[in-house]
């Protein structure tokens, strides 16, 4: 089968590889029919160090089950399903919790010794705690939101959720990327008066204030601060979203919470430290986050997508196939707010 394989900075390539077969008798084997490319994968797309081996890519992705095996109950040869970024159990003490992205017998796709979703195929472990069944053919016209239930509009979610977004109250979203762009809708799903996004780019923008966004912050740094400050009467936001993972955005983020806020931060850190500790500390200001459970959240969500409430698939501005997928980390870099790759 023909895979996404990532050999180093901007070194991405399309191969033949082993085909995915079960393994484990909890094992399931998917067809993927949509995938994408997520903007953590372009953390490895800039930095990573040349590999001999190369690592699998891909972690969001739907597809139709061609086999399980003889332990797998809760999906069928032919189900169409969506699979979140992690895989789990979905019985173990965390998975119980909520918290599917610590599960002690789960892991993450790709790497060297996992498909990837990048791929015509994917051997899923743990099939019945992470494969969700989709009331739909793989053809719907709905298939960019459901896709989206893998990851980013999961994550979006889990942002708002720990930064605790209420009715009535205030919302700032830091970064304008799909993770924010969905963190938009689920601020305004939770009930969120004002909602505040810090971005620079006009379509991503324009897609913002479809969603749902109240104001714009275009400005950064210190502008950016004062300038939320100015909408929110000088106190800051209630709620805020960290979406981005660099230590400048976390800094914004926590500077313009208000005092006894909250800050959700969901963008894979590229910093070892929180700035601000004392400013946020002496201020009750809360951080929480880090890997969305988006497995928890996919039949809470599922409707909102089915019945139109919400359209996340927006996001995608760009499709394109296997074959085009170095070319679409190229673009996901610097062109496109996200790429799916259709199958």
């Amino acid at each position: 089968m023909r895979a996404t394989v990532m050999y180093g900075a901007h070194d991405v390539r399309v191969e033949d590889v082993p085909d995915a077969q079960l393994i484990e008798p909890t094992d399931a084997l998917v067809r993927v029919t949509r995938a994408c490319i997520c903007g953590s994968d372009l953390w490895p797309y800039n930095a990573m160090a040349p590999s001999a081996i190369g690592n699998r890519m891909g972690h969001e992705f739907i597809g139709v089950v061609e086999s399980i095996g003889a332990d797998v109950g809760n999906v069928k040869k032919g189900d169409l399903v969506v699979a979140p970024f992690a895989w789990s159990d979905g019985t173990c003490e965390f998975c119980r919790q909520g918290l599917q992205t610590s599960c002690l017998h789960g892991g993450w796709w790709g790497g060297t010794t996992l498909d990837g979703g990048q791929g015509e195929a994917v051997r899923v472990p743990q099939a019945d705690g992470t494969l969700v069944a989709l009331p739909v053919g793989p053809d719907h016209a709905l298939m960019p939101s459901l896709l989206t239930l893998s990851d980013v509009m999961g994550t979006g979610h889990h942002a708002a959720l720990r930064a605790n977004v209420r009715p009535g109250k205030i919302a700032a979203v830091v970064g304008d990327g799909a993770v924010g762009l969905c963190g938009v809708i689920a601020a305004r799903r939770l009930g969120a008066e004002q909602i505040i996004m810090l971005g620079r780019h006009a379509d991503r923008i324009a897609l913002a204030q479809r969603f749902g966004a109240t104001d714009v912050v275009s400005e950064r740094g210190d502008a950016a601060i004062e300038r939320v400050r100015e909408l929110t009467g000088g106190l800051g936001a209630h709620s805020v979203l960290e979406c981005v993972g660099h230590g400048e955005s976390m800094r914004t983020a926590v500077s313009i919470a208000r005092a006894g806020g909250a800050v959700g931060r969901v963008g894979v850190p590229q910093e070892t430290t929180i700035p601000n500790a004392q400013p946020t500390f002496y201020a009750n200001i809360t951080i929480a986050g880090g890997p969305a459970p988006v497995r928890a959240y996919m039949h809470e969500l599922l409707p909102d997508v089915m019945e139109g409430r919400n359209e996340p698939g927006l996001v995608f501005d760009r499709t394109t196939s296997i074959d085009g997928v170095p070319d679409g980390y190229r673009a996901n870099e610097r062109e496109a707010i996200k790429v799916m790759i259709q199958f």
